[in-house]
């Protein structure tokens, strides 16, 4: 027997060796099997744990408990306005880059448009850290499912599974710190482009031509019905995303409008048959200038 720290032996014949839990055969999620080995760094849990910390701490809500109703946006950044639209060779995903707590700009900069795999990307709004971390474990989700199976997994199995960790989040989500993120993806099987909201709960809906989410959402979604026609050409449809973050900004302070002076340019994925990629800053600045010279002496935007 050789000893394995204070009061514990071992069989040295066991050193190296992996616990039974990774020999296993088992499903093909990667967030089944952490919840089944260390359910603790989950993000839900991560955060309910955090948030239990804050019992009876100064930081506590009016009701005496910790992170309970609109409270907990003062303690934690949050996220605000996604939107997605087909063009005519897929889907695009685009977010503003502010972050907020309560009144206080958080961040000028966040990224809340990350490319998921080959064909997806994601965009979130909500509490920010909870969201990144989602989306971080959502990429090894599908990176696992498909190395397990050898296959890449369907749109609806991507939509339902970011469904399903949504759920699993609903204890702090009732606490105020909610993730309401945007699927976007161009579906292989069909060959078309396809987008999903989510609500709190997890319910999961396929949206059509045109979405919005987040606190701008009211006033993008207004602009996207006016801009949006079907068959854009890619630079369009980015012109018409870039034309809703500015309205959403124009009348939602916690919308992020475009920095020309810090050369702070909304986030945008564009999705198609070739895959899901970032366009770099200097298209964005481009399109971003031209957007921001035609409403000069017309603030109200396009017609």
């Amino acid at each position: 027997m050789s000893h394995n720290g204070p009061g514990r032996t071992a069989d040295s014949s066991d050193a190296g060796r992996l616990p039974a839990s990774y020999l296993v055969t088992g499903s093909s999620s990667f967030t089944d099997f952490v919840a089944g080995t260390a359910a603790h760094l989950l993000p839900a849990q991560r955060w309910s744990a955090m948030t239990g910390m804050l019992a009876g701490s100064a930081a506590t809500g009016p009701t005496g408990q910790p992170g309970v109703g609109p409270w907990t946006s003062q303690i934690a950044p949050h996220g605000t306005t996604i939107v997605t639209l087909a063009f005519e060779d897929g889907v695009l995903l685009a977010g503003d880059r502010r972050a907020t707590m309560g009144n206080i700009v958080a961040s000028r900069d966040i990224e809340k448009v990350f490319v998921t795999d080959d064909h997806s990307a994601v965009g979130i709004a909500g509490t920010a850290g909870i969201a990144i971390e989602m989306v971080k474990l959502f990429q090894v989700e599908l990176e696992h499912f498909e190395k397990l199976e050898g296959a890449v997994l369907s749109m609806e199995g991507k939509a339902n599974r970011l469904a399903a960790m949504i759920r699993g989040n609903l204890s702090l989500a009732m606490q105020g710190l909610s993730v309401v993120p945007v699927l976007a993806g161009f579906d292989l099987d069909c060959g078309r482009g396809r987008m999903f909201s989510y609500d709190v709960t997890g319910g999961c809906y396929e949206e059509h031509n045109h979405h919005s989410v987040g606190s701008g959402s009211l006033f993008a979604r207004g602009s996207l019905k006016k801009l949006w026609r079907p068959g854009l050409p890619l630079e369009d449809g980015v012109r018409v995303a870039i034309e809703a973050l500015y309205d959403a900004a124009d009348d939602d302070t916690a919308t992020g409008g475009p920095d020309l002076g810090r050369g702070i340019w909304p986030t945008c994925a564009v999705i198609d048959i070739t895959g899901a990629r970032l366009l770099p800053d200097e298209t964005l600045a481009r399109l971003v200038e031209a957007v921001v010279a035609a409403r000069r002496g017309n603030p109200g935007g396009a017609r």
